[in-house]
């Protein structure tokens, strides 16, 4: 049995209200095992051993059922999540490093173009001070001054690299890698 986390996209965001004592609820009673959130953003840790693709359809029916709206489920192992901290080149320290909460690793539901991602890259560099690299499966993105204040939406990036997404800053990955291994 694997230790997972479900990245749930839109939880607690634009009045997508979900209390994450019902949402392990309504995994428990699916049959997740070893439900728990981690802060009230959408994270979810589990133990299971089906395919993390099947996962995600069914996560993604579950919430859309039980509470009446459309999210994106991401599910990735330890040490995905691990990768998404470390190979992400704008967390660390440095001058050329940003600040944790700025930092974020965006979870892709595919690998996508590689030329869709020079072209976003292309196109934003004269709108934006945000830096942008991709990895496998996530979109590395650094808001610099915020991802309220980006013209990088989630949205956005969906409709530009053709995939579905879920973003979380450095702070958040931490917090919640160490629930997973500890």
């Amino acid at each position: 049995m694997a230790r997972l986390v479900a990245f749930l996209g839109s939880i607690n965001v634009g009045g997508n209200r979900i209390r994450m004592v019902d949402l392990v609820t309504t995994l428990t009673d699916a049959g997740f095992r070893e439900v728990s959130t981690v802060t009230a953003s959408g994270n979810v840790i589990f133990t299971d051993d089906r395919e993390p693709a099947m996962l995600e359809v069914q996560l993604e029916s579950l919430v859309e059922r039980a509470f009446g709206f459309r999210s994106c489920a991401m599910v990735r192992t330890a040490d995905e999540i691990n990768y998404a901290i470390d190979a992400n080149p704008f967390h660390g320290t440095g001058p050329q490093h940003g600040s944790d909460k700025m930092v974020h690793s965006i979870f892709l539901s595919q690998q996508p173009d590689r030329s869709a991602v020079d072209a976003l890259i292309e196109d934003h560099a004269a709108k934006g001070s945000e830096r942008l690299a991709l990895g496998n499966r996530v979109l590395f993105l650094d808001y610099v001054h915020g991802a309220g204040v980006s013209s990088l939406s989630n949205k956005v990036l969906e409709r530009r690299l053709r995939c579905k997404g879920t973003a979380r800053n450095m702070t958040s990955l931490k917090r919640i890698l160490g629930k997973m291994v500890a």
